[in-house]
């Protein structure tokens, strides 16, 4: 009998130590996001939340890496013609989208000419200047420009770079972020808006010995605070954008890991002055004057101290003062109380009064909280609308505002910082601003190769634009990542998103 039973209970031992290794080898990354993602569809999305899912989801033909260097990852190398007109693309052959479908030259045609034709893209503007694509082999893609686009490649780095399955994508049309098929990392399990975003570990990956999770859980939180005592209770494994003011405390206590990277991009204020009639009803909207009385009411440095406990730095322009492209001859306006109050005198304006939109994401109320308290000062009356991180931007895309605090994630080139929002009528262009002459300075800018060149034609634009003030630019942020301490293998890109490639749990 004593036989019998060890013969039944050696194979149930041995069948749950199998199940005991398998549940340890099973393991899930949790990730606390400051925002619930937009549509999940890189034609459409607009959202620096929905890049941060889109790393782990959606490989590009190009990435960057710790020093905005551009490296190659779908594709294997490029080469431009002698006249700067064409851009011919190698691609990795071992490629296949999450639904199997064969990643190739046809693909990659497909889907530039997705980014550029579908309705509703906000790629279209990233992509302009190819005029047509020709597939020259399986592996080999020509991208042909209607003139020299300088930021061409870095554009290939973002959303604009991203390939999806071409089967896929025609099957569901518009419907397509609601279960996108992507040649990433991870494929997409599940979304339960507000709540969740899972992804699962794609078996046949190109690159699959760096992956070492099986699924990884995007969880929305808008509350820091929250964000924060969810990872210190084993909640959660990262979290980006940790509250400024926690970060000292954090570094003392010497339990979790930090990160801190400057970002590429900016946070300011969008002015309605054009997108819609809200503008002629707004004082702001109105008279460049009262924009500048605005600005002026503002103490920068007092913000970055207030909303940011000193992790950022102030800055007037899309890209930081440390950039090689900063516009020097325009300077960071000094708070001036009186100056303000003159402008507003001279503009006829007294008291006058706005409503300031801001995410519900705790930077961006304290930063409405703290300008309301600044500008009033001057004689401003601010009125603080709060709205949910997509609710805001589809407002912002309407022209359904009169200001709105709108954080940018920056784009490696100046350019994925500028012709977006401030040539006409293009996608991000909340303000509704429209200049001829900045149109066409703008345009020379990337068609232009020679940096020195490129940096003048910068200043040019910053002395139009910034005297009319569509956006009143504030501060550059750092990224304030926080995560476990059995967590390796994050790498600081100033693009600010967790490359997921790499990562393990110790």
């Amino acid at each position: 009998m004593p036989s019998l039973t060890r013969t039944i209970l050696r194979p149930l031992l041995a069948l749950a130590l199998s199940a005991a290794t398998l549940a340890a080898s099973a393991q899930t990354l949790r990730i606390g996001l400051a925002e619930d993602p937009d549509a999940l569809d890189p034609t459409l999305a607009r959202t620096f939340v929905g890049r941060l899912v889109f790393a782990g989801l959606c490989d590009k033909l190009f990435d960057i890496d710790e020093k905005l260097a551009i490296v190659p990852q779908l594709a294997t190398g490029y080469q431009w013609s002698a006249d700067s007109k064409a851009l011919t693309i190698k691609l990795r052959t071992d490629v296949t989208f999450h639904d199997g479908e064969k990643f190739d030259a046809a693909a990659v045609k497909f889907n530039i000419e997705r980014h550029k034709n579908m309705a509703g893209s906000n790629r279209r503007g990233e992509l302009a200047p190819v005029t047509s694509v020709d597939v020259v082999d399986a592996s080999t893609v020509r991208l042909n420009l209607a003139a020299p686009f300088s930021p061409l490649l870095a554009q290939l780095t973002d959303r604009a770079g991203m390939m999806v399955s071409p089967k896929a994508a025609q099957a569901a049309g518009e419907r397509f972020g609601a279960a996108p098929v992507c040649s990433g990392p991870f494929r997409f399990v599940e979304r339960v808006a507000q709540d969740r975003i899972v992804l699962e570990r794609y078996a046949n990956y190109w690159n699959k010995a760096a992956v070492h999770f099986d699924r990884v859980v995007y969880t929305p939180i808008p509350d820091a605070t929250v964000r924060l005592a969810n990872l210190r209770s084993g909640q959660l494994d990262f979290i980006e954008r940790a509250a400024p003011s926690d970060m000292e405390k954090i570094i003392n206590e010497k339990k979790l890991k930090t990160s801190r990277i400057t970002e590429i991009g900016y946070q300011g204020i969008t002015i309605n002055i054009g997108k819609s009639d809200k503008a002629k009803a707004n004082p702001l909207g109105r008279d460049a004057r009262v924009r500048e009385a605005f600005e002026l009411s503002l103490d920068r440095q007092g913000l970055v101290q207030v909303v940011m406990d000193n992790e950022a730095i102030v800055g007037n322009q899309w890209v930081a003062p440390s950039n090689t492209n900063f516009a020097r001859n325009v300077a960071i306006p000094k708070r001036d109380i009186n100056r303000a109050k003159a402008l507003l005198k001279e503009a006829g304006v007294t008291n006058p009064s706005f409503t300031l939109v801001t995410p519900t994401t705790s930077d961006a109320q304290r930063i409405a909280l703290v300008v309301q308290a600044m500008s009033r000062e001057a004689g401003f009356d601010v009125k603080i609308q709060a709205a949910e991180f997509a609710t805001s931007l589809n407002m912002a895309d309407k022209g359904d505002f009169e200001a709105y605090v709108l954080a940018w994630s920056g784009r490696p080139d100046p350019d994925g910082n500028l012709y977006s929002f401030h040539a006409c009528k293009q996608p991000l262009n909340y303000s509704g601003y429209c200049d001829a002459e900045t149109d066409a300075l703008i345009k020379q800018s990337r068609e232009t190769l020679d940096p020195a060149q490129r940096k003048k034609l910068f200043e040019q634009v910053a002395a139009r634009v910034l005297k009319e003030r569509p956006i009143v630019y504030l501060y550059h942020r750092k990224w304030l990542w926080v995560y476990s301490p059995k967590l390796t293998g994050v790498r600081e890109i100033p693009d600010g998103l967790l490359r997921l490639t790499g990562l393990k749990m110790s």
